[in-house]
């Protein structure tokens, strides 16, 4: 089976969230099955600079907005990946500095519905061996808006490969103009209702789920969700009338790379069965990463952490405002990293400058902290308000670090509260709360360090988490499914 699979980024050569850790393992896991996978990606400008050596495969002239490009098709490998990686090399829409999406100014490139219509179509030309590579696609696998185009294009071809569409993430929909949709010359017949047409504009979201055979969403629970008026983004009316094409499955993480008995960034490997006292040395590590002189003073005491983006989204508003009624009825310590908004990030350096030995922040994302925040914390703040999938709780689970997190998309489908009857049976392996507020949230995190003060109840939530598969082998055999389904 031929797999052509398309995204718009993909780790370690870029990467602004889980969409790129899920179109570097999940493909990887592909390959591990028997199938023949393509990874396509834009020619970003800090992408091909990781690159070790590249060779053309050929040019496409395609249209763009108002104009034709010429698009070089690089073939390259890389240490990450045990298959060829294709290349869109386009510089004129792809070599430019920073972030994939948006301007250094925090707004979205003028020309994204342009930049990513040519991938698009480029993605086309080579599904259908348009180079004479000797390579046809029997599947190609979309992902996100920017490739949302792709099913949609090859909707045209009378002989189609059979289309995929992964949505990750519902509020963000690639919304574009009519004035953009004539000028690329794209299709009338898609201006409709029942096409990429929404609201007196076009979205490229739209046009991967109508035009795909499949769509997926990245957990079983936001697959169901989506189709509510909450959490649809207008779309949950099409996304209904969708539900015979759409499927749940629930992402995966790299159980390779993210081992507590085998992570070169942790200061001690700790494992199920022997979580102590390696994890105690992560924690004194992480303390004195962020900061603290004295880390061995804080050992007693319970450290919740997170780490993550500082908006809206993540609860970062509910953890801020729980955590001054803990500091005065509790002994918890606050382990915060992240970057996000500013009024966040500025709320976060008053609370950890009022309280030096409490709260502890970096601002900032760096991936060696992150991995040693999962070891060293003793809880996981994941009060997420809405969460397609979710990786840092798996990540926590892995490494014996119980999560706190709302009930709601991955989270739920990955998180079983530590109820009463949970902890009989044996399934507990962390704090669900049910409504987004600081309340809710509070309440949770005091159960938590309740449990923590029982050492009996507490190893037994870690060893259930640390025990747990979330490996991708059973995520691609469900795909590989959906790939096997004729056109």
């Amino acid at each position: 089976m031929k797999l052509l699979f398309v995204a718009s980024e993909a780790y370690p050569l870029v990467k602004t969230g889980g969409l790129g850790d899920v179109a570097c393992s999940l493909p990887i896991a592909l390959h591990g099955a028997g199938v023949d996978v393509r990874l396509l990606l834009p020619g970003y400008r800090e992408l091909l600079r990781k690159l070790p050596e590249t060779r053309i495969l050929g040019w496409l002239e395609l249209w763009g907005m108002g104009r034709t490009h010429t698009v070089r098709i690089l073939e390259s490998h890389h240490p990450a990946y045990p298959f060829p990686l294709w290349i869109v090399d386009c510089p004129e829409l792809f070599d430019r500095p920073g972030n994939p999406y948006l301007q250094p100014n925090g707004y979205d490139w003028p020309d994204n519905a342009e930049r990513f219509t040519v991938f698009a179509r480029a993605a086309v030309e080579l599904a259908r061996d348009a180079l004479d590579l000797g390579w046809m696609a029997d599947v190609v696998h979309a992902h996100d808006w920017q490739t949302g185009l792709v099913p949609a294009f090859l909707d045209t071809l009378s002989k189609r490969p059979q289309r995929i569409f992964t949505i990750h993430n519902m509020a963000y929909g690639g919304h574009f103009s009519q004035a953009d949709f004539t000028s690329m010359h794209l299709p009338g017949y898609w201006w409709s209702g029942e096409g990429v047409e929404f609201y007196g504009g076009f979205s490229m979201l739209k046009a991967g789920i109508v035009y795909s055979d499949a769509v997926t969403t990245v957990s079983p629970t936001y697959a169901y969700e989506i189709c509510t008026p909450a959490f649809g983004y207008g779309m949950d009316g099409l996304l209904k009338s969708r539900s015979y094409k759409l499927h749940g499955i629930l992402n995966g993480i790299d159980m390779a790379v993210w081992n507590p008995a085998t992570d070169p960034n942790l200061a001690a490997y700790y494992f199920d069965g022997q979580v102590e006292p390696g994890k105690s040395v992560n924690k004194a590590a992480l303390l004195k990463r962020l900061g603290v002189e004295n880390p061995g003073l804080h050992q007693p005491f319970p450290l919740l952490g997170t780490v993550g983006r500082l908006v809206e989204q993540k609860g970062i508003d509910l953890i801020l405002n729980a955590i001054p009624d803990l500091l005065a009825s509790t002994d918890a310590r606050f382990a915060l990293v992240g970057a996000g908004h500013g009024y966040f990030e500025q709320r976060l350096l008053d609370l950890a400058a009022k309280h030096p030995d409490r709260v502890f922040v970096y601002i900032g994302y760096d991936e060696q902290l992150a991995h040693l925040l999962e070891a060293g914390a003793d809880m996981f703040l994941m009060p997420s308000r809405f969460e397609p999938c979710g990786l840092n709780q798996m990540y926590s689970l892995r490494y014996g670090t119980p999560p706190i997190v709302l009930f709601t998309g991955g989270l739920a489908d990955t998180v079983v509260d530590a109820s009463q009857t949970h902890l009989q049976d044996g399934t507990a392996n962390g704090f669900v709360f049910r409504e987004p507020t600081s309340r809710a949230l509070k309440g949770a995190i005091l159960r938590a360090l309740d449990c923590f003060t029982q050492p009996k109840i507490w190893q037994q939530l870690q060893s259930t988490g640390m025990k747990q598969d979330f490996g991708w082998e059973y995520s691609a055999a469900q795909y590989i499914k959906l790939y096997q389904q004729q056109p």
